[in-house]
């Protein structure tokens, strides 16, 4: 599997891939979410290659401290083979080389049925709809003993 950022030949892979997998609504609202970040910061949009074919994606944001995941989707005939998880690890990985202490996963109707997904990754319920992960405080944590 190759994983790497976005490239504007990627659309139509990945838009097929999100209608596979989001409500058109979801769909709608993740490519302004796109077109946003792309303009801002590409190396936070990944893409996973199998073979060359793109088979899933993920978008993330930052505010300061803070990285957002946005929109994870995977083909769903590699659902379950660690794609989501490989993403997942390397937009962490870039938000740590951003400075970022904090990463939030808001689950909403569209995705709760990744919530437990999510939780395995070591995500826990802050609130009712948002999963985090404080790195600054693990880091704290380990030091301590």
């Amino acid at each position: 599997m190759n994983l790497r950022s976005f490239q504007l030949s990627d659309i139509h892979a990945v838009t097929s891939i999100w209608q596979m997998t989001a409500s058109q609504s979801r769909e709608q609202e993740t490519l302004k979410v796109l077109s946003k970040q792309l303009a801002c910061d590409r190396d936070l949009v990944l893409v996973a290659e199998i073979e060359g074919r793109v088979v899933g994606a993920i978008v993330g944001t930052m505010e300061k401290e803070t990285g957002f995941f946005y929109c994870l989707a995977v083909h769903p005939e590699y659902q379950g083979c660690g794609v989501g998880r490989s993403l997942a690890e390397q937009l962490e990985k870039r938000f740590q080389d951003k400075g970022v202490h904090r990463i939030q996963v808001v689950v909403d109707d569209g995705t709760k049925k990744l919530y437990p997904f999510y939780q395995h990754l070591g995500y826990q319920g802050t609130r009712a709809s948002v999963l985090e992960k404080n790195w600054l405080y693990n880091l704290q944590s380990a030091w301590s003993y």
